[in-house]
């Protein structure tokens, strides 16, 4: 590793950190750009330690070098091309950051330490699907070779076998409930139910009478005696629309004493 910017007769800097867990298995690859010649992981290090600035390093140099590499070895690695895209993903966020900075955002000044953490956190993300993903194939494979039984049950396996089951009924009892269903059933009698009358017409001019009559009554006086829950409530229904309109008021004195009721004259 030989950071161009070092004139020859300066003095070595100190060796960076060790590169934070969780960098991807094929960072080793070396690179040749104007501020960095050397590995990939170790470049990262130096970004992360602030020793190589993020914005001198051309992140599309590093993918055509990767893209070269991968031609000249022939084959694939997916779990590290990954792991790859994972981090440059994370540089180019960080770097679009600091060339576009804004005093709302959050997460710009970030030190070396938290923007180590920040991509391994990205890291383990990306390993913990990947493990899931894992997981769930392996059981598909492991549940492939069983299949749901499309067979009758073997002989030996039946309670009763077809040899000796007998009829549990005639047929020609099934003939008779099916000529029952066509049938067309009697009315049925609801002369034994009781209607109900009430409206909240009704109500409203029971109301109103009583209030042309007597000019104050009670709610007791408006339902009736002997009026059924259905009237009691069509009542209260009148009450409502009335004292919307205008033409009632009521009053309580005391609590779960009778309710008056009275025109807006009387009061």
């Amino acid at each position: 590793m030989r950071p161009a910017t070092n004139p020859p007769e300066a003095v070595p800097p100190s060796p960076p950190a060790a590169a934070p867990p969780g960098l991807p298995a094929d960072g080793a690859f070396s690179i040749d750009l104007e501020v960095f010649e050397g590995p990939f992981d170790l470049l990262v290090t130096l970004i992360l330690n602030e020793d190589v600035d993020l914005l001198e390093v051309h992140l599309a140099e590093i993918v055509l070098a990767y893209i070269e590499r991968l031609e000249a070895r022939g084959e694939l690695d997916l779990e590290a091309a990954t792991e790859f895209l994972i981090l440059i993903a994370a540089l180019l966020e960080l770097k679009s950051r600091l060339m576009l900075p804004s005093e709302d955002e959050e997460g710009l000044d970030l030190e070396p330490a938290e923007a180590a953490e920040e991509l391994l956190a990205r890291l383990l993300e990306y390993r913990k699907f990947r493990a899931a993903s894992e997981w769930m194939h392996a059981r598909f494979a492991s549940e492939r070779p069983y299949g749901y039984r499309a067979a009758p049950l073997p002989p030996e396996l039946r309670r009763v076998a077809f040899e000796a089951a007998a009829k549990a009924y005639e047929p020609g009892r099934l003939a008779d409930a099916m000529r029952d269903l066509l049938r067309t059933p009697p009315a049925v009698d609801t002369s034994h139910m009781t209607r109900i009358t009430v409206s909240l017409e009704r109500r409203l001019a029971v109301v109103r009478e009583l209030l042309a009559t007597r000019g104050a009554f009670t709610f007791d006086d408006a339902v009736g005696a002997d009026s059924d829950r259905m009237t009691q409530a069509v009542t209260l229904f009148a009450l409502l629309e009335l004292y919307k309109s205008g033409e009632l008021v009521w009053r309580q004195r005391e609590t779960f004493g009778p309710i008056e009721i009275m025109s807006p004259a009387e009061t």
